[in-house]
């Protein structure tokens, strides 16, 4: 495109050329695009916009819409670009990774499940001879420089996983990096402090997202468990720079998204957590698609207070019992089998060894509190289970962090990858955690590395993350 002047027109239509690869060469340029009968993205119509003496025409034919007040209420929602749809060779490759990893009091990783899942993406760049800049966040340092939420354990981790030195900026946007990332060589990679050292990053500041966009030539949004936010390095970023999925993020959808659109049946949810109110629109979703509807978890409990049971000191959320009754409701006129814990398991204190026993769902005592499903259920869940043909699965069952309390989470889990010929999909966060503690994470179709993300692609929201990326 070099030799073309400013003003040069171009006329997107029918073409063999991939669309993602026309739009990264329009954007660079000052140019005008005329689009007609092509599913432009909004990503290359803010490039061009954006770009000074640029301007945008929509030709009035069959195909494609005239322009409304805002741009993007005319743009068709089509798949988004992966890295493989785009020539990434040589470039300066900015990749949003999400290195959120859980680690010890002494900063040691206790698991690398997400810095794992980001390798086909990274080595995928490497071989592409690219200069890979990396960003993640870590934990919740609220805008502030904190040693505990150093990404630099995770440099040391993904270098040992890569095979290769993985370069250690200091700060972010800082003097440091930009001196590792001048002086950055094809085949090289460079990690940046926690992106949420800086305020900016949560306000999706629009200075601050073209700070990071300096780094890339591409934006590479990889990283699904932030995929729900619209932060500076997740979304804002992408107003600057022609932006792809990595393939974690790939897979994640098409795995998710399968499960929900195209299932197998009969189609089994399992749902647990503490609140409802976590999971409301969650579990309506998954009214209009499943077949069986598992609860478990905390809300279990307020549910039997709608039906007028005792639940003693169990979490109970006393303003969402005419919600609990409409949901059931619903379940019923979809003709969705809605089922709850017969039994369960109380505890007398919030502690690990705390005194315990097995209760009827009805009989629950005052003072006790429930923390786990109980034998029958538990029995009750794996008949069902064994007629399903995909399940997913987001929220434990029960207290798992306490031993005597994860029996249920325990037992369900082992039984669902022992199945054979069935989808299992788990959504990720503490459903995901309680697998892996088990060590049979290899024994599920797909194991979820976003757990807000999850919930909400469960829930039907739209993700920003994704949301902003170049369309195929």
């Amino acid at each position: 495109m070099s030799e073309f002047k400013s003003g040069f027109v171009a006329m997107l239509g029918r073409t063999n050329v991939g669309k993602s690869t026309l739009v990264n060469l329009l954007v660079g340029e000052k140019i005008a695009a005329t689009a007609n009968k092509v599913q432009t993205t909004r990503t290359a119509i803010r490039g061009i916009v954006n770009r000074e003496n640029s301007q945008i025409i929509f030709i009035d034919t069959p195909g494609i819409h005239k322009p409304k007040t805002k741009l993007n209420e005319t743009m068709i929602e089509t798949s988004f670009g992966v890295i493989k749809d785009i020539d990434l060779k040589g470039k300066r490759v900015f990749v949003r990774c999400d290195f959120n990893v859980p680690m010890d009091e002494n900063q040691n990783i206790t698991d690398n499940r997400r810095i794992v899942g980001a390798l086909p993406t990274i080595k995928y760049l490497l071989d592409n001879e690219c200069k890979v800049i990396l960003c993640s966040h870590l934990g919740r340092p609220k805008g502030q420089v904190k040693k505990e939420f150093s990404l630099a354990p995770v440099a040391k981790e993904l270098s040992k996983q890569l095979g290769q030195e993985v370069l250690m900026a200091e700060d972010v946007v800082g003097e440091s990096a930009q001196k590792l990332a001048e002086n950055l060589q094809p085949g090289q990679v460079m990690l940046l402090e926690n992106v949420r050292f800086h305020k900016e990053e949560t306000d999706n500041d629009p200075e601050f997202a073209k700070k990071l966009a300096s780094f890339g030539d591409i934006f590479v949004n990889d990283a699904f468990g932030t995929a729900h936010r619209a932060h500076a390095s997740t979304e804002g970023v992408a107003h600057y720079l022609p932006a792809v999925s990595g393939f974690l993020i790939e897979k994640e959808l098409k795995f998710l998204g399968e499960a929900l659109e195209n299932p197998e049946r009969p189609f089994v949810a399992i749902l647990g957590g503490k609140k409802v109110s976590d999971k409301i629109g969650v579990i309506d979703s998954l009214l209009e698609k499943v077949d069986t509807l598992m609860i478990g978890g905390g809300m279990a409990y307020t549910f039997f207070k709608s039906m007028g049971y005792n639940v003693g000191n169990s979490i109970c959320e006393l303003d969402k019992l005419d919600l609990a009754k409409s949901l059931m409701e619903k379940a019923k006129a979809k003709g969705v089998k809605l089922m709850l814990p017969v039994d369960t398991k109380v505890g007398k204190e919030f502690k690990e060894d705390t005194e315990s026993k097995t209760v009827k769902y009805t009989e629950i005592p005052d003072g006790w509190e429930g923390f786990d499903i109980g034998a029958e259920t538990i029995k009750m869940y794996q008949d069902e289970l064994s007629k399903a043909k995909t399940v997913i699965w987001n929220g434990p069952l029960g207290l798992f962090e306490f031993d005597q309390f994860a029996i249920g989470t325990n037992a369900i889990a082992e039984y669902l990858g022992n199945l054979e010929n069935v989808t299992t999909v788990i959504g990720g966060g503490d459903s995901a955690a309680a697998i892996e503690k088990l060590g049979i994470g290899d024994k599920f179709t797909h194991i979820s590395t976003g757990g807000g993300a999850s919930l909400e692609f469960l829930e039907g929201k739209k993700l920003p993350g994704v949301e902003c990326l170049l369309d195929k």
